[in-house]
């Protein structure tokens, strides 16, 4: 496998999901050839990228204009095909079904994703979140169990990197959260 640094990528003023936390995103999704990906929140679009790679067909949706570029810049520097939406969901996404879910940002609309998965989320399929905001963490958790998802993990992740004169620099801790629909 190959997997992209984060400096490779094109960036702006858009929250990007970090490499350590996109490559263990990336397994808890189990992203496969012949995947039915979707991207919520896609930010830079580095989650759709790295998971295009492993061989998903991509649906990244993204609601700021400055995201629609940054997606559209990395996935023409990567020669990679994805199929991106501009606008909020649960309203703009496509009445198409997926096998696997990343919410990276949900606009505090995470009842209405769940209620657009409830339809488009295969049995079997996979969902998963990152948080830095307990209160979304918390919400998250629920739905999964409101709407009956199993197998639920969710991990805490810390990290650090040492910058250019070897001082470490922490970055915000990270929940992972996924589930399995039944």
């Amino acid at each position: 496998m190959k997997w992209i640094k984060d400096e490779k990528f094109i960036r702006g003023n858009i929250p990007m999901t970090k490499f350590n936390i996109r490559i263990l995103t990336i397994g808890y999704l189990a992203i496969e050839e012949g995947d039915r990906f979707l991207d919520i929140g896609a930010g830079t679009g580095s989650i759709s990228i790295e998971a295009a790679m492993q061989g998903a067909k991509v649906w990244a949706i993204e609601r700021e204009p400055e995201g629609i570029e940054l997606i559209n810049k990395n996935k023409q520097k990567f020669n990679i095909d994805i199929n991106i939406i501009e606008g909020q969901a649960p309203m703009d996404l496509p009445d198409i079904s997926f096998n696997k879910c990343f919410i990276g940002g949900s606009g505090g609309n995470l009842e209405g994703i769940f209620k657009y998965l409830e339809t488009n989320l295969e049995h079997g399929g996979i969902v998963c979140g990152n948080f830095i905001i307990l209160k979304n963490l918390n919400q998250f958790a629920e739905l999964l169990k409101k709407y009956n998802y199993k197998n639920i993990e969710v991990q805490l992740i810390q990290s650090s990197y040492m910058d250019n004169i070897g001082l470490m620099k922490g970055n915000n801790p990270i929940f992972i959260v996924k589930g399995e629909k039944i």
